[in-house]
């Protein structure tokens, strides 16, 4: 099982990540701290975390630099940042970002991003086994 971590206060990007990961076996955890994003990774151990461009405070730039400046070795996970917009690609790829995705996406952008990174929830169907939200 593929765990992912998605972090974003926006109900709408929740729902279209949970619909885009129905297709195989994924543990989805939800936050919307960005600050709470480096201990859950280090209690955890998730194989992605998902950042929305536009969250909190600490917004998803800040969330990926600090996941690639801190965590290391097989306390890394690969990273994605959800964009706004094509024009902050850029963006994603100073803040160290594993892909950018730009938003809206389909299920398909989601999956084949992820893909493209070797994270990929096993093909057995059912959807997300566990999608619990955290603080």
């Amino acid at each position: 099982m593929t765990s992912v971590l998605l972090v974003t206060d926006a109900e709408w990007v929740r729902n279209d990540v949970r619909a885009s990961l129905t297709v195989g076996e994924w543990d989805l955890v939800e936050t919307d701290q960005p600050a709470s994003v480096l201990e859950l990774t280090r209690e955890t151990g998730f194989d992605v975390v998902i950042v929305d461009m536009q969250v909190g405070s600490m917004g998803g730039m800040a969330t990926i630099r600090a996941i690639t400046d801190e965590l290391e070795g097989d306390q890394r996970p690969r990273t994605a940042l959800l964009l706004d917009r094509a024009a902050d690609e850029f963006l994603a790829r100073r803040a160290g970002a594993d892909v950018a995705i730009i938003k809206p996406f389909t299920a398909q952008d989601l999956r084949s991003a992820l893909a493209g990174l070797g994270v990929e929830g096993g093909v057995t169907g059912g959807g997300p086994k566990k999608s619990r939200p955290r603080k």
